[in-house]
């Protein structure tokens, strides 16, 4: 038995390392985890019926995940799985032409495109999300529409009615797409607030562009946006599962895999 083992020999413990293990990778696979920890899978599901009981984690097929991102703040959930998000934003400039319009989405992995725009990027942003607009207003140097409304906290956005008549008085070439969850059927969101105004978005842009970690996969989230065939490209860092993927395949989605090299680490926020 390891060191690290030892020191998770009881279940108060063990419980304390899974939380704290999916801050950082917000999904963990119940045989990773037993493997991890040495312990039978048995024992793992033990622990899980326990936290999920305490409502510290959500138990899905094969593994855990935390609470619906309703329950976690914007800056904790931006920092999960950051070198991904990362990966996924660096891929996503390719599609984004240096005098171009383009919408961004209230989300983690849509805010982390503020951080790779190359600085021959001319063109504007239009946006609902407060981090996105702090992000411009701090680094200046590029035109930002913002659209408001009704504050939502969970999403640190605008919604509502007149969030979506102000998109619907613009045009963009490319809206990136944030989710709570995909699947073969579609596109998932966490409440049904949101929905219109990612929907206004959606349907002022010339494509749009998912963009979602693998964590999404596993995912469940209860209110439908929109079919895998609404999108004209999804970007991600793992291959997606199977039914997804084929599914892609059928609508003519394009699938962009930004896969993370080995020993790879998080770039830290405001550097180039």
């Amino acid at each position: 038995m390891t060191d690290d083992v030892f020191r998770y020999d009881t279940a108060p413990a063990r419980r304390r390392w899974i939380v704290e293990t999916l801050r950082e990778q917000r999904f963990v696979s119940i045989a990773d985890l037993a493997g991890r920890l040495g312990v039978s899978d048995m024992t793992i599901r033990r622990d899980l019926r326990k936290l999920e009981d305490r409502g510290e984690v959500s138990v899905v097929r094969g593994g855990v995940h935390l609470p619906p991102e309703d329950t976690v703040g914007f800056s904790g959930r931006a920092q999960a799985n950051a070198l991904a998000k990362q990966r996924i934003a660096t891929a996503a400039t390719d599609l984004i032409g240096p005098q171009d319009t383009i919408a961004l989405d209230a989300g983690t992995t849509v805010c982390a495109l503020t951080e790779t725009l190359p600085a021959s990027f001319t063109g504007s942003v239009v946006t609902h999300s407060i981090p996105v607009i702090q992000h411009f207003l701090a680094q200046g140097g590029t035109r930002v529409v913002g659209l408001g409304g009704d504050l939502y906290p969970v999403s640190e956005a605008f919604v509502g009615p007149m969030t979506v008549d102000a998109a619907a008085r613009l045009r963009v070439r490319t809206f990136f797409l944030g989710a709570a969850a995909v699947d073969d059927r579609g596109v998932y969101v966490a409440s049904d607030i949101e929905r219109p105004t990612k929907l206004a978005l959606m349907d002022i842009a010339d494509q749009v562009v998912l963009l979602v970690d693998e964590t999404k996969f596993a995912m469940s989230a209860p209110v439908l946006l929109c079919s895998l065939d609404r999108l004209d490209a999804l970007i991600t860092d793992r291959q997606p599962p199977t039914a997804v993927a084929e599914r892609l395949t059928a609508a003519e989605t394009r699938l962009v895999v930004s896969q993370i090299p080995a020993g790879a680490q998080p770039r830290k926020q405001g550097t180039a």
